[in-house]
Parts: C-alpha cells; structure tokens; sequence
C-alpha cells in the first residue's frame, strides 16, 4: 500500500493534466466573459451579414 502512494505521491503526469485543465478553464471563462461582454455587437454583427445575404439573393 505505501508502495502506491508512494507511485502516486512521485508521479508527475498527474500535476500536468490537473495545470492543462485550469488553463483550459480559465480560457473558457474568459471565452464566456468576451462572448457576455460583446452580445450585442456579435448579434448586430451577424444581422449586417444576413441582410446582405438576403439583399444579394
């Protein structure tokens, strides 16, 4: 059994994936803040481009 927490204790791979999901958490809530603060111009943004897709055709 100590032989386990041991392996545990020393392995490194484990502290690695643990780093890559808090990076990949913190740039997925910065994702969801830029996407909350800019709404409105994205959803303007994308109206522009289906009015001139729609005044094209």
């Amino acid at each position: 059994m100590t032989d386990l927490i041991k392996r545990l204790r020393d392995d490194e791979e484990a502290g690695t994936a643990v780093e890559y999901g808090l990076i990949t958490a913190v740039i997925a809530i910065a994702l969801i803040v830029a996407l909350v603060a800019f709404r409105d111009e994205i959803s303007s943004m994308f109206g522009r481009a289906g009015n001139r897709i729609r005044s094209s055709t």
